[in-house]
């Protein structure tokens, strides 16, 4: 987007920028490098690892109003934008830098069609000029025709596709069953409505495996009812947490007790799990609102649920965005849930990314989506201090699926899974999901602790890089910050690892400044893992 903007153009977005938002977030955007900004002054601090400061998010009725707002001025942003006439935007998330910045988040409908992949953000300053916009296709979105002409499956949805070059008039067709692993599957397909070749598929089941189950004695949030106690976590947006006795559908029942102490610390006892799944999800609740400003998954205060004992000998755990919950299997033995503070931010954290910049569940932007999910669901174990499981860049150490004591996945290098990639090359899109995050796992303990060899919480690391070079670390708070704020503001559902280069480098940016140590270490960490 140009720098030059009109009057019209400035008045019309000056609406969205002058609204009062929740999720406040460090710093504000910038198109280009430029000094950094001083911001104003918060009430709150959720950070104290050097980034400017954030108001944490609070007040979930005023995030509420500020998207009411913002659709209200929808119309008069596409037409500003440059839009076409059959185009409407469609208000999804709305974040306000400290400085005034407004990060406005918008879906696109041609037509009155949904335009898959065609999200974009507007970044605009405090006064309404817009600084930039980042799409995730740069893509007219124009078609000859909404009219098929093939005949699809019933109840599929007429789209326009516009995730991979010139867009097209699709049908979407989402069909469910079983994976191999028994993960409930529904896959999304995109099938082109004029000549019926499939164009594009993903799996909308996102999963994930975690740590131990055992965190140690924890204190769990829980309500009153009748003469016993329940799993309702009124202090975090009312979390239940349900028993689904093996079955595969439903919610189960809503796991009770009566004298409010829960578990016996073994696999051999049905609350356990119970227990595991609640605390891992209050401690993922209070990170996102102490370290990120962010009140829930979606940023409204509602909570998600969770849903434990999930089939027989289910060796898994996943996110279902339908149902907005997080569900865990019992292990190869029935006696080893998936439910530790990893696994339930990793889970958790699909949600967070389905409700920003929507990462589409294949290829690279599958990586990153998986990625995202490891990177956070780590900074919560690192974030609980639990003496039980303190925290590790190891995925899955303790869970012991692999059978020989290795963990499922390794951050300082993803090769040592025998599967995962600690580099970028043109064939990384191509790998599963799981495989391909190894890239930006890698960058992420990079960013964070630095190559060579090193011992953090007990654990050895000796993380390489592609280039030979020396990489220094500027801590996991700092690291982290950059990541959610590229995720939340400048990530779009199409970002592949060379989109995320330049979305970290505009977050490190933001919040640190144009020639910080922050913004060389993030050039630094993606050229170690050969993202240039």
């Amino acid at each position: 987007m140009t720098p030059h903007m009109t009057t019209r153009r400035s008045a019309a977005l000056a609406a969205v920028a002058a609204m009062v938002v929740v999720g406040v977030q460090s710093g504000a955007a910038t198109a280009a490098p430029a000094d950094a900004h001083d911001g104003a002054s918060a009430t709150r601090t959720t950070s104290t690892s050097g980034a400017k400061t954030a108001i944490g998010a609070d007040t979930a009725s005023e995030r509420t109003a500020a998207i009411k707002s913002a659709q209200s001025d929808a119309s008069s942003a596409a037409d500003s934008l440059g839009l076409g006439s059959q185009e409407k935007l469609v208000v999804r998330d709305v974040i306000k830098d400290a400085d005034g910045t407004v990060h406005t988040r918008y879906e696109r409908t041609y037509a009155g069609l949904p335009v898959l992949g065609g999200d974009l953000v507007t970044h605009t300053t405090a006064g309404g000029k817009l600084k930039s916009v980042t799409k995730a296709t740069s893509a007219r979105i124009s078609v000859p025709s909404t009219t098929p002409k093939v005949k699809t499956a019933a109840g599929a949805r007429k789209v326009i596709w516009a995730g991979s070059g010139k867009p097209v008039l699709a049908f979407e067709t989402v069909r469910t069953g079983v994976q191999k692993d028994g993960t409930p599957s529904r896959r999304h397909v995109i099938t082109d409505a004029v000549t019926g070749r499939t164009l594009h598929s993903y799996e909308a089941i996102e999963t994930g495996v975690g740590n131990s189950q055992y965190s140690g004695k924890v204190t769990l949030s829980t309500t009153a009812s009748g003469s016993g106690f329940e799993l309702t976590d009124g202090d975090r947006g009312g979390h239940k947490t349900y028993d689904l006795n093996q079955g595969e559908s439903g919610t189960g029942s809503l796991v009770t007790d009566d004298d409010d102490t829960w578990g016996n610390s073994t696999g051999n006892d049905r609350q356990t799990a119970a227990v595991d799944a609640h605390y891992g999800a209050a401690m993922t609740w209070d990170f996102y609102k102490s370290a990120l400003g962010r009140e829930g998954i979606a940023g409204d205060g509602k909570a998600a649920y969770s849903r434990v004992h999930y089939g027989n000998a289910y060796v898994n755990a996943f996110w279902d965005d339908s149902c907005f919950c997080m569900t865990y299997g019992d292990g190869a033995d029935n006696k080893s849930a998936l439910t530790s503070l990893d696994v339930a931010g990793h889970e958790m954290s699909h949600g967070l990314t389905a409700a920003t910049a929507k990462l589409d569940y294949a290829g690279e932007s599958g990586g990153l989506n998986e990625a995202t999910s490891d990177i956070l669901g780590t900074s919560v174990e690192f974030f609980a201090d639990s003496s039980s499981d303190a925290g590790d860049y190891l995925i899955g150490e303790k869970i012991d699926i692999n059978g020989d004591g290795t963990p499922l996945r390794y951050m300082d290098k993803p090769s040592k899974d025998g599967g995962s990639a600690d580099y970028w090359s043109a064939r990384v899109g191509d790998l599963d999901v799981h495989y391909s995050s190894g890239v930006a796992n890698h960058f992420f303990y990079l960013l964070s602790e630095g190559s060579g060899a090193k011992t953090i919480n007990g654990v050895d690391y000796d993380s390489p890089t592609a280039d030979g070079s020396t990489v220094t670390g500027i801590g996991r708070d700092k690291a982290v910050q950059i990541w959610y704020k590229a995720l939340s503001a400048y990530m779009t559902s199409s970002t592949d690892y060379a989109a995320a280069r330049t979305a970290t480098e505009k977050a490190a940016t933001d919040l640190y400044g144009v020639g910080s140590p922050e913004l060389a270490a993030v050039d630094a960490a993606w050229s170690g893992v050969n993202v240039k």
